[in-house]
């Protein structure tokens, strides 16, 4: 069988020009990488948000200016729209619409995003939006899953990248149905920013629910770290619902129960 990131340099050989969606995670930062070495005429984008974790765009910038991208920040709107803003289950429907449309804007080359095998087993109501847009995954047009998509990355040199929990967008971490504010989401990227700072890149989320915080995280909180993250919720009046086991979704899953 020919080798993944052979076939995925063959599926990014077929486009002279390629804009990718870059979020800061290791899927649509991999696939950057492999097309800015492919893909003639190669540009990246990021969109700057109160939902996008501040090290995420960090992280983009440094690795652009590392491998000299041409790499073009927007501001996708997703905060003027109300469907948006509402938090629907299908929220990621109108983040994904708006940051694709806008993508269009600044850009007319086709755009790819770094969907992989996996999440097509996943609720990933942003693949709709990717559909209206004509959106291309050349991860799964190379049939390549996630712990495919980690050995490239790590074999492009992309380090600490490679192992990167995932990320998902901080909106992701807010109870269905709870309205969408920057407040919450600056809130979520301090206590998690704090946790990285203290343990490095570990799956945590800081799950803003209509009873309070909880923390979900598959790795054990120092005590101390724990009572950071109890007195930050103490200053915002918040009730800290405690620790508990991570669970994929569960933001969703409450507002359902």
């Amino acid at each position: 069988m020919t080798d993944p990131a052979t076939r995925l340099e063959h599926v990014l050989a077929r486009f002279p020009r390629l804009a990718v969606a870059v979020s800061g995670g290791v899927d649509s930062l991999t696939l950057a990488t492999i097309a800015a070495l492919t893909v003639p005429d190669f540009v990246a984008v990021h969109a700057v948000s109160p939902a996008v974790p501040v090290r995420a765009s960090e992280r983009v910038r440094e690795i652009a200016h590392q491998q000299n991208w041409r790499l073009i920040e927007i501001r996708a709107g997703e905060f003027a729209d109300a469907d948006y803003l509402s938090n629907p289950v299908n929220r990621c429907y109108f983040c994904k619409s708006n940051l694709y449309k806008r993508i269009g804007e600044v850009t007319d080359f086709p755009i790819a995003a770094g969907t992989n095998l996996d999440d097509l087993s996943d609720f990933r109501p942003g693949l709709t939006a990717a559909g209206e847009n004509g959106v291309v995954h050349p991860f799964v047009e190379a049939q390549i899953d996630k712990k495919t998509l980690r050995e490239i990355a790590a074999r492009a040199g992309l380090g600490s990248v490679a192992s990167l929990p995932a990320q998902p967008c901080l909106s992701s971490r807010v109870e269905t149905g709870i309205r969408i504010s920057e407040r919450d989401l600056d809130f979520i990227d301090r206590v998690e920013r704090l946790a990285e700072a203290a343990l490095g890149p570990v799956t945590l989320r800081c799950r803003i629910t209509n009873g309070g915080v909880r923390i979900e995280t598959d790795v054990r909180l120092p005590p101390a770290l724990a009572d950071n993250i109890r007195e930050l919720c103490g200053a915002e009046s918040r009730p800290f619902l405690g620790i508990t086991a991570y669970s994929r979704g569960s933001a969703f899953l409450g507002a359902k129960t």
